[in-house]
């Protein structure tokens, strides 16, 4: 589960232990922790750190993801597509670029020039993680099985409902800045209850909070600072420095934004320069797995892991840090991204939370 950032460039809308305990509580086993490193990273790499830790646990037969394809074979056929395209025409995808495309568009109509179908498949976010999932299993777990669930009925990024019930993630956000008002249509009663409970304390996030603090951010650093930034390319660096100006954070995405970078690329831009997460922490896997929450059959599980993984693992960020030096960097990285999410509550959150937090079990 990604932490209290997420790959759209945003913060979580609740923090991470309470969502780790909701997902148990809804039928999880055991939940573990994509660094923040990985979570506010492009679909590639949030992927490879994923799978990369599903793998080192040492107990997963299988890896299931959403796609609005649905279809294992179709989401295989465009990835043999994808990297012919990554293989023979990356110049042409670079050129693409240079005329304004996003990477994911320029490549989807690489991909088209080989099999129209496959383009149509990498035209939709959902289908392109899928995508990078399967491209990061054949990587790190080619023994792993693969089921992907379909998405229905909506479209990624929607700001309507279906007649059939169902609702973007983008909605639901929506609905509940604006009032809980149908939230209770597109998610649980347990989740909708913790949701409105979460609220009423002040325990909501919202990413217009870190407004004021990312402002000074950037208005007090050189567009040398933003260099090494991940997920900040060539020229990048130039068009943030140049908007540190702007009054808003609307006006600053409006002004960075261009047809190369998308919404959540900049949003993601913008934490990475927030927490100081750089380039060179995204060249490292994932030193350690972090265990959130758990319940019996989970801790069942966890015996299994002691058994098998790759990688250390424990429930304590102190623990944790002990590890290595990456592994120290990567929890320094983690406690500065849950102090700033504190910040980003209704009511401000006190730092050092991270490592404070207690392992969640339910034994219900």
């Amino acid at each position: 589960m990604s932490g209290n950032f997420v790959q759209r460039g945003d913060v979580a809308i609740m923090n991470k232990i309470d969502r780790a305990r909701l997902a148990v509580k809804s039928g999880a086993d055991i939940v573990i922790e994509i660094p923040v490193a990985y979570c506010l990273a492009p679909a590639e790499t949030y992927a490879s750190g994923a799978v990369y830790l599903m793998n080192a646990l040492g107990v997963v037969d299988e890896i299931s993801f959403g796609s609005e394809s649905g279809n294992v074979t179709e989401l295989s056929n465009t990835l043999h597509y994808v990297e012919m395209s990554l293989k023979n025409n990356s110049k042409d995808i670079r050129e693409l670029m240079e005329k304004g495309y996003t990477y994911p568009k320029a490549l989807s109509s690489i991909v088209t020039r080989y099999d129209e179908n496959a383009g149509f498949i990498m035209s939709s976010p959902n289908n392109i993680l899928a995508i990078e999932y399967m491209k990061a299993m054949s990587r790190y777990s080619p023994t792993t099985g693969v089921f992907t669930v379909k998405r229905r009925s909506i479209p990624h990024d929607s700001r309507t409902a279906s007649d059939d019930g169902f609702a973007s993630a983008s909605y639901i956000r929506e609905q509940i800045k604006t009032g809980f008002h149908t939230i209770g249509k597109f998610t649980s009663p347990l989740w909708a209850g913790a949701i409105k409970n979460a609220h009423s304390k002040g325990e909501l996030a919202d990413i217009s909070r870190l407004e004021r603090i990312l402002l000074y951010k950037l208005r007090t650093s050189s567009a040398d600072d933003f260099r090494n930034i991940a997920d900040i390319s060539a020229g990048m660096e130039n068009r943030i420095y140049n908007a540190k100006m702007s009054g808003s954070l609307d006006e600053l995405e409006f002004t960075v934004k261009s047809k190369n970078y998308t919404l959540a690329r900049i949003r993601r831009a913008m934490m990475n320069i927030l927490i100081g997460i750089t380039k060179d922490d995204v060249k490292i896997l994932p030193p350690y797995i972090r265990i959130l929450a758990s319940n019996e059959r989970g801790l069942d599980i966890l015996s299994e892991i002691k058994k098998k993984a790759t990688l250390p693992y424990h429930t304590s960020m102190a623990k944790l840090a002990e590890i290595s030096p990456e592994a120290k960097r990567f929890t320094e990285l983690e406690e500065r991204a849950s102090d700033i999410y504190g910040l980003a509550l209704a009511k401000i959150q006190s730092a050092q939370k991270d490592y404070r937090s207690k392992f969640v079990i339910d034994l219900d």
